[in-house]
C-alpha cells in the first residue's frame, strides 16, 4: 500500500503539471510584470557583457530582490516558442510545481508516504499557493525555495550529527535560493533554533556537554560546504547581493520599513493606511483565505508536532524536525503579529509558511486515519471521505474561479462574495487579460472604427502596461477620462462606479472584477474615488 501512495503523489503532480500547461496562457499580467520582466533582461545583459553592464544593481528596487526567476524566464523566452509573458507564466507553473515536488517529499519524511501524498494533495487544493505560482514573480518562487531548504534541514536533523553529502549540497541549494530570492530566506535560521536546542538539551543529559559540543561541532561543520555552495547559488542569482559584503545588510535594512509611499488598503470593511494595519492582519487573512480542511488539519499538526516535541518514546532526531516544521509554519506569522510591518496584497508575502503546514496537515491525515483504521475500517473509510470532501471543496471553487484562484476565501467568509467589500480580492489587477479580448470582439462584432485620424482612447482605472499588451496598437491609454471614448476598470473600491453603458464584465461567483464602459458623449471628471467600502453582512 505504501507503494500505491506514492504512485498517488506522482499521479497527482502530472494532472497539475498537465492542468498547468493546458491553462498558464489564461492568467493575465499584473502590476509588476513588465518591470520584473525588465530586470531579468538586465541580469543577463550583466552576464553577457562580461559583468560590465550593472544597469540592474540600480533598477528601481528590485536590485534589492533576487532575480533568478526574472532572470530564468528570460532565458526561457528565447528558447521556447511563445511570448515573453507566456513563457514567464509557464516558468511560474514549472516553479510551482517544483514547490508541490519538494512538500510531497517534506511529508513523507515526517510520517510516511500517506503523509506524504495528503500534504501535496493539500498544498496542489490550496488555490491560494496555486494561483500565485503562475504570476507571482516573487513570493511563489520563495515559497518553493523555502519548502526544499526545509526538505534539506529535515535530512539534515535525522542524520544529525553528521548530514550526508547529498544532504548538505540540497541544503546549499535551498538556502541559497531562499536568500537569493528574499532576504526573508534569513527565517531559516529562527528554524533551526528549537531542533537545535532539543538536541543539545537531550545530548547533555544522556551524554554530557562535552558529547553535546562534539555533536554540535561536527553537524555545524558538515553544513559549512553547504553555506558555500548557498553563496555560490546566491552570487548567481542576484550578483548584487555578494558585489559589496554589506549588501545583504543593506537589503535586509531596507525591507525592515516601509519603503514606499503609504496607500489605504482594505481590510474587514474599512480603509487601512498598510502601515497601520491591526496584528491580527496576517493569522485573520490565513483563517479566512485557507482551504478548510487545510486549515484544520494543519492546525492539527502544528499542535501534534509541539506536543510530539516534549515526548519521550518519539525518536529524538523525528522529533526535532517535526519542531523545524512546526517553526516553519508558525514563526512568521509570530513574528508578524509581535513586528506588525507594513502589510498589504493580502497574505501574498507569507505563501512560503503555506507548505510546511500542508506537510504537518499530511502528517495529522495520516495519524488521524491510521487511529481511526484501529479502530475500525469503517471509521477509515468514514475518514477517507471527509478529506476527499474537504479536498473537493477548494478544487471546486478553484474551477469557478479560474484563472483567480488566488481571490479565493473559504466558507468562513462567506467565500468571494462575502469578502467583497470587506478584503481586498484581485488586487493583482489581472482581470484585463479577459476584458480586452472581449472590448474587441464587441467593437468588431458592431463594426466599430475609431474616429477618422486617431485610435481609439481607452481610459484604465488599473494597471496599463498590460491593458495595453491586450488591446494593441489601435488604443491610446491613459488615467484622464476626458476625452476618452471607453474606460476599463478594475473592479476594486478605488476604481469609480460609472453611469455609462457596459460593454463588458468580467464576473467570477457574482463579483465583478473587470468592466468596460462606453463614455461617447459623456463627462467623467476623474477614474478614481475612495468612498465608503461597501460592508457585507
Amino acid at each position: 500500500m505504501q507503494r500505491a501512495f506514492d504512485g498517488f503523489a506522482v499521479a497527482a503532480l502530472f494532472v497539475v503539471a498537465v492542468a498547468a500547461a493546458l491553462t498558464f496562457r489564461d492568467y493575465g499580467l499584473g502590476w509588476d510584470d513588465y518591470t520584473h520582466s525588465q530586470y531579468g533582461q538586465l541580469l543577463l545583459d550583466f552576464y553577457a557583457s562580461g559583468f560590465t553592464d550593472t544597469r540592474a544593481f540600480s533598477f528601481v528596487n528590485l536590485f534589492m530582490y533576487g532575480g533568478g526567476f526574472d532572470m530564468g524566464a528570460a532565458l526561457l523566452a528565447k528558447i521556447l516558442p511563445f511570448s515573453l509573458f507566456e513563457t514567464r507564466r509557464l516558468a511560474g507553473a514549472i516553479v510551482g510545481v517544483i514547490g508541490l515536488l519538494a512538500t510531497w517529499r517534506l511529508g513523507r519524511y515526517l510520517g510516511g508516504p500517506l503523509a506524504g501524498l495528503l500534504a501535496l494533495v493539500l498544498l496542489a487544493a490550496c488555490p491560494l499557493y496555486y494561483g500565485h505560482m503562475f504570476m507571482n514573480p516573487k513570493d511563489a518562487p520563495f515559497a518553493a525555495a523555502m519548502a526544499i531548504l526545509l526538505l534539506s534541514l529535515v535530512r539534515a536533523f535525522e542524520e544529525y550529527p553528521r548530514p550526508k553529502i547529498a544532504t548538505v549540497a540540497v541544503f546549499g541549494l535551498g538556502l541559497g535560493l531562499a536568500i537569493g530570492s528574499r532576504i526573508l530566506g534569513g527565517f531559516a535560521a529562527l528554524y533551526v533554533i528549537p531542533p537545535i536546542a532539543l538536541l543539545l538539551v537531550h545530548t547533555i543529559r544522556h551524554g554530557g556537554l562535552q558529547r553535546a559540543s562534539t555533536e554540535f561541532g561536527s553537524f555545524t561543520l558538515a553544513l559549512l560546504p553547504g553555506i558555500v555552495i548557498a553563496v555560490l547559488v546566491m552570487a548567481l542569482l542576484w550578483p548584487w547581493s555578494v558585489i559589496d559584503p554589506l549588501n545583504l545588510f543593506r537589503a535586509g535594512e531596507y525591507f525592515s520599513h516601509f519603503f514606499e509611499r503609504p496607500w489605504r488598503e482594505l481590510f474587514e470593511g474599512s480603509l487601512v493606511l498598510v502601515p497601520d494595519m491591526p496584528r491580527t492582519y496576517v493569522p485573520l487573512l490565513l483563517a479566512l483565505k485557507l482551504p478548510e480542511i487545510l486549515l484544520a488539519l494543519g492546525v492539527g499538526g502544528v499542535i501534534y508536532a509541539l506536543y510530539a516535541g516534549t515526548r519521550e518514546n518519539i525518536p529524538i532526531r523525528h522529533r526535532a524536525t517535526l519542531l523545524l516544521i512546526a517553526a516553519a509554519a508558525t514563526l512568521p506569522v509570530v513574528v508578524a503579529i509581535v513586528t506588525r510591518p507594513a502589510m498589504y496584497n493580502g497574505i501574498r508575502h507569507f505563501i512560503f509558511v503555506i507548505p510546511p503546514l500542508a506537510a504537518l496537515g499530511g502528517l495529522a491525515g495520516a495519524l488521524l486515519l491510521e487511529r481511526l483504521r484501529q479502530f475500525s475500517w469503517q471509521g477509515a473509510a468514514v475518514g477517507v471521505l471527509v478529506i476527499i470532501a474537504g479536498v473537493f471543496l477548494p478544487l471546486r471553487e478553484m474551477v469557478r474561479l479560474h484563472p483567480y484562484q488566488y481571490v479565493h476565501f473559504n466558507v468562513i467568509a462567506g467565500g468571494v462574495p462575502g469578502a467583497f467589500g470587506r478584503f481586498m480580492l484581485d488586487y493583482w489587477g489581472l482581470a484585463f487579460k479577459q476584458a480586452a479580448p472581449q472590448l474587441l470582439a464587441r467593437l468588431e462584432e458592431r463594426k466599430e472604427k475609431p474616429p477618422t485620424g486617431r485610435n481609439w482612447r481607452i481610459a484604465v482605472c488599473g494597471p496599463h502596461p498590460p491593458a495595453r499588451n491586450e488591446l494593441g496598437p489601435d488604443f491610446d491609454i491613459s488615467w484622464d477620462p476626458k476625452e476618452a471614448d471607453f474606460v476599463m476598470a478594475l473592479g476594486t473600491f478605488y476604481c469609480v462606479r460609472i453611469r455609462a453603458p457596459v460593454l463588458v464584465e468580467i464576473e467570477r461567483e457574482g463579483v465583478m472584477f473587470a468592466r468596460v464602459y462606453d463614455i461617447r458623449g459623456r463627462s467623467i471628471p476623474s477614474l478614481l474615488t475612495i468612498p465608503p467600502p461597501r460592508r457585507v453582512n
